[in-house]
């Protein structure tokens, strides 16, 4: 890693100069790497495409956050199973251990034409391969009347940040007896059994501490990821507490109210107490500036996550269409790892093994009540294809449940030292 770059990581200075400047490879200089997003997807293919180069490729990492927050095992710290601070990482072992760049910088744009991708700071970075790994962006209006504005109100606490602290804060206030409202997103949005470990978590806390409050679901789906899992755990944990409403019964969200916290159906209009609503998703707006989405994902090419509309561009984790895999933070670490040795071998001769991916989602329906869904996956001609599947079975014993969430906590300590060690 060059001096400049361990002075820019040590101090948290970002390019605030342009560094614009042709593909490297033009001046026969070592081919450069650009990627967006330091989160599963993005922070894994910055550090094997460093590592496993052995210096031969230049990377840079753009993200605009000094210290990323995962969206996975944020339920964990809601329900309070897990601090805030433990869900927090840095990239100091990208960059001192690996010797990634990393930029602390807002992606706008890119001139694909050119490529160069161009900096909130007016700055730009050119490249010769993009990775592009910004998770999603939220269609605030598949919810009607929902907004940035009244976000805080119900928040939906669906990507990195503070909202997730906001949500714990006001379940935690919320009066006793009261009810909390949940409005899980359409398909397809990332973690697609996260709202109902969301629902199960925040049921752990009202156990303890406010037994006689209620939980609705307002459901725009007919049925969810582990539905018979989760079901099964809320009448065994949480009796009569937790209600799901299917979109058949409830007829449709027609409007909410976040100055009197209702939420108006066919069937009845909701007052909450507290609520969490999570709108549509589409892939995040660099994907959408880029041109490599259909107007809500990006398209791939299975064998490389190569961009179908760029091949010099790569979309990794819950931005891109990888078919059968769903959009989790597994998801997204594999995918990295097929890209990174897709873009090592084109950039440098190197070998190029077999793609083969493979997910994991596991969920806490109550304390030691762990269950998980998964497959592993190969590419195809034209998708992601399943090879082998498994889900947790209903009536498991307590050891079995207890060991899967054990499981699951070696799996985020694997996953995170992976990302950003």
């Amino acid at each position: 890693m060059s001096n400049f770059s361990r002075r820019q990581f040590a101090t948290g200075l970002a390019f605030g100069t342009a560094i614009l400047a042709a593909p490297s490879l033009a001046f026969g200089a070592r081919p450069r790497v650009v990627v967006v997003g330091g989160g599963a997807g993005g922070a894994t293919a910055a550090r094997y495409i460093a590592k496993d180069s052995k210096g031969a490729v230049d990377v840079t990492l753009v993200e605009a956050s000094k210290r990323y927050y995962t969206c996975f095992y944020s339920n964990l710290y809601l329900g309070g199973f897990r601090n805030y601070a433990s869900i927090g990482h840095n990239y100091y072992g990208l960059a001192v251990n690996n010797g990634v760049n990393v930029v602390h910088e807002w992606a706008t744009s890119v001139d694909n034409g050119a490529k160069v991708l161009k900096l909130g700071s007016g700055g730009s970075i050119a490249y010769d391969k993009l990775v592009l790994s910004p998770g999603i962006s939220l269609k605030y209006d598949s919810v009607p009347n929902y907004s940035p504005e009244v976000q805080s109100r119900m928040p939906h606490a669906w990507t990195s940040g503070t909202q997730v602290q906001l949500l714990r804060n006001q379940v935690i206030n919320m009066k006793k007896g009261g009810t909390f409202v949940m409005v899980p997103p359409p398909n397809p949005y990332r973690c697609p059994p996260g709202p109902y470990e969301r629902v199960s978590m925040i049921a752990h806390l009202f156990k303890k501490s406010n037994p006689t409050a209620k939980i609705i679901i307002l459901d725009p789906k007919p049925k969810f990821s582990k539905m018979g899992l989760f079901t099964a755990g809320w009448e065994k944990h949480y009796p009569g507490m937790i209600e799901w409403i299917a979109p058949d019964t409830h007829g449709g969200l027609k409007s909410i109210n976040a100055q009197t916290m209702e939420f108006e159906t066919d069937l009845d209009t909701f007052k909450a107490d507290a609520a969490c609503v999570v709108p549509g998703q589409r892939a995040g707006t660099i994907a959408q500036s880029a041109g490599v989405t259909d107007g809500d994902w990006a398209p791939i090419i299975p064998a490389t996550m190569a961009s179908k509309a760029d091949p010099n561009i790569y979309v990794l984790g819950d931005a891109s269409v990888a078919s059968s895999m769903p959009k989790s933070g597994f998801s997204a670490n594999s995918q990295a790892k097929v890209a990174a040795n897709a873009i090592r071998g084109e950039l440098t001769g190197s070998r190029v093994f077999e793609p083969r991916f493979a997910n994991t989602c596991w969920s806490l329906i109550a304390t030691n009540d762990g269950v998980k869904v998964g497959a592993n996956y190969k590419a195809g001609a034209e998708k992601i294809d399943v090879v082998d599947k498994f889900i947790s079975q209903g009536g498991e014993s307590a050891d079995v449940r207890k060991a899967t969430y054990e499981e699951s906590e070696g799996w985020y300590k694997g996953i995170t030292t992976d990302m950003f060690s």
